[in-house]
């Protein structure tokens, strides 16, 4: 059986300045969405890799 790391999450206290600093990276940006409930979600991934990361 082959396991890969898929996604990783870090909690931030910026979500903007997350996002802007993963996109300035290189990072694509894969979802940028809010729930009803206030949370928001950011998933980035870095050039050639088939990890992303999410954060919100």
């Amino acid at each position: 059986m082959e396991l890969k790391l898929e996604i990783a999450v870090i909690p931030v206290s910026d979500v903007d300045a997350a996002k802007e600093f993963y996109q300035r990276a290189g990072f694509r940006l894969d979802a940028d969405f809010s729930t009803d409930k206030g949370l928001r979600v950011v998933q980035v991934t870095p050039p050639g890799s088939e990890a992303s990361v999410i954060f919100g």
